[in-house]
């Protein structure tokens, strides 16, 4: 098993920071799923205790200019390391203005992915700073509880407003309620809301659209049979939503909703080269 990665470009290596920045602030831990074209984080919560689970992937091309691995057999080469993406942001906040940034998976006293920035120097010689981030290697046999999440069987699908928008208004909403209740329709409407015993709060935005999804069978979702007005709703953690939008920095040039009503919220931020699916399960 090995893996070992190198990134010159410095727009590239800024990118990939604003990422693990992004998946650092949503997740305390999680894993990373290597393969020969593609890096995976993954957070799977199981959704049943409440928790939310998340999906970001990532084209390697985009962002090394070397990417070499070995996966644990020849029928199945991939590689699932569980880290800490806080360590791994900060090794990388050392490395703005490097030369080259080199990731490996060493092992000398317990695995580790050793990060080596090679910093531009005065001299001839370059200075390199390394950091080595423990990592714990996911045996095969538990690979199947790390799959990409389903879609879920949404009954409304809608692009959401300017994600600052958005969350300036929870920020502000966050010190009224633990809760909120986010409700759209196939009308391009979404209504964010709080309400308690002593203030009832709703932003309401309209003309967002609605994403023209078909499912595989080439048969629309059960969306297609709704009625345009009618609002499908979820109460979530105003916390974990204001942890989605706080986070991001990536910038998405797309980023849509899917609702399952009272079940599930499923967000989908989309970049050229970064998609970052996040599912927060409805409060009972």
């Amino acid at each position: 098993m090995r893996f070992r990665a190198k990134i010159v470009d410095l727009a590239c290596l800024n990118n990939f920071s604003r990422v693990v920045n992004t998946i650092a602030r949503l997740a305390k831990t999680c894993t990373l799923r290597l393969t020969a074209d593609k890096l995976y984080f993954i957070l799977c919560d199981k959704v049943a205790n409440g928790g939310v689970s998340m999906w970001c992937e990532l084209c390697q091309g985009n962002f090394f200019d070397e990417f070499q691995m070995e996966g644990v057999a020849a029928d199945h080469n991939e590689i699932y390391l569980e880290l800490t993406p806080e360590n791994l942001s900060r090794a990388l906040k050392t490395a703005q203005s490097a030369k080259a940034v080199k990731i490996k998976l060493t092992n000398k006293h317990c695995p580790c992915l050793k990060v080596s920035v090679e910093l531009p120097s005065l001299s001839s010689s370059s200075r390199i700073v390394t950091h080595d981030i423990p990592v714990k290697v996911i045996p095969r046999r538990l690979w199947n509880d790390f799959r990409e999440p389903r879609v879920p069987d949404f009954d409304v699908s809608i692009y959401l407003p300017a994600l600052k928008t958005m969350k300036s208004v929870v920020e502000r909403m966050k010190n009224l309620s633990h809760s909120i209740v986010i409700e759209a329709n196939l009308n391009g409407e979404m209504n964010l809301k709080i309400e308690t015993d002593l203030v009832s709060v709703t932003t309401h935005f309209k003309n967002l659209g609605n994403p023209p999804w078909a499912s595989e069978d080439g048969c629309q979702s059960s969306a297609q049979d709704r009625d345009l007005e009618s609002m499908a709703e979820a109460r979530i953690d105003i916390k974990k939503l204001q942890q989605l939008l706080a986070g991001q920095q990536v910038n998405p040039t797309k980023a849509l909703c899917n609702i399952v009503s009272k079940r599930i919220v499923h967000f989908i931020l989309l970049h050229e080269d970064v998609s970052l699916q996040y599912f927060i399960p409805a409060l009972a």
